[in-house]
């Protein structure tokens, strides 16, 4: 089973849930020639997608075109249905850093014919994740830097202050949808700026100032 880890502390916990966020920044809407949403666009992953600083994404190779997506992750705190938005901050843990890894042409062909896309989405190695930073040592979720780069070079670089649906009312709506429990993972959206990504790349992926991971970039054998 895959755990989060609590940064400068040993606790881990164990990962239910991934609920992960589509399109929720306009721009990031924008490069994707996609329609902005009316409510929050919602997809999962599995557990299992995991992998952490330092650890290896693998090119399935089912796969010729994958992309990279930074996101700030939630991690939530305890268990709760239909939470209401104001409510929604004493649910959450804490943040990090994760990617959403997205075979793009997989998911290409799966939306042509009115597919699923769950494997250009979950794959394994698909959603690397940083320490999981305290919820009292972010004062604003809504005020980070988010930043991504490929071999030394900037790719993305994003505020969360251009989120369309803010955390709180993100929880709100899932919590509608899914009970909620703690060591769920809510990866909030990627802005603008994703690209492709091959065999022999590094990437970094930050909250500028707070907390960073690398990962090295394979293709699988």
């Amino acid at each position: 089973m895959k755990h989060i880890k609590i940064k400068n502390t040993n606790d881990l916990i164990p990962v239910g849930k991934i609920i992960c966020i589509g399109r929720n920044y306009l721009e990031h809407a924008a490069e994707m020639k996609a329609e902005v949403p009316e409510s929050p666009v919602i997809f999962l992953k599995p557990s299992t997608a995991l992998v952490y600083d330092g650890d290896k994404i693998i090119i399935p190779k089912i796969s010729n075109n994958m992309h990279h997506e930074v996101e700030l992750v939630v991690a939530i705190n305890e268990e709760g249905k239909n939470i209401k938005a104001e409510d929604a901050e004493k649910f959450i843990l804490g943040y990090a850093i994760g990617l959403d890894m997205t075979l793009r042409d997989v998911q290409s062909e799966a939306k042509k014919k009115g597919l699923p896309w769950s494997i250009a989405k979950g794959f394994d190695t698909s959603a690397p994740i940083s320490d999981i930073i305290s919820a009292n040592e972010i004062k604003n979720p809504h005020n980070l830097e988010l930043i991504c780069k490929v071999n030394g070079e900037i790719r993305q670089k994003g505020s969360t202050g251009k989120m369309i649906f803010k955390i709180d009312k993100l929880i709100e709506y899932i919590s509608t949808i899914f009970t909620l429990e703690r060591g769920d993972l809510i990866f909030t959206g990627t802005p603008e700026g994703v690209s492709q990504i091959h065999p022999g790349d590094i990437i970094e992926s930050e909250i500028y100032g707070i907390i960073k991971i690398k990962n090295f970039v394979v293709a699988e054998i």
